[in-house]
């Protein structure tokens, strides 16, 4: 069975998915005065749902964190556009 999990690695300003404790993509992020702005997403594997549980994760912590979110990011914009309830 594969292992997945997300979490925010700040120091480097992104969140992270790993699988099997290696690391398979990250949503880059800047975080000023309570917006968290995503700029850039990457996914080594395609095809998993890397992507979408890195996303959903990241953006229900920033939610969590009474945090605004602006998708700059093409694939988290798009995911957004898929999912509303977590806009």
């Amino acid at each position: 069975m594969t292992a997945v999990s997300v979490s925010d690695n700040p120091e480097q300003s992104r969140y992270e998915v790993r699988l099997d404790g290696e690391l398979g993509g990250f949503a880059e992020y800047t975080a000023v005065d309570g917006v968290v702005t995503f700029t850039h997403t990457e996914v080594a594997v395609e095809g998993k749902g890397l992507g979408s549980k890195l996303v959903r994760h990241a953006l229900e912590d920033v939610r969590a964190k009474g945090l605004t979110v602006v998708a700059q990011c093409p694939f988290v914009r798009g995911y957004l556009e898929k999912h509303p309830e977590l806009a």
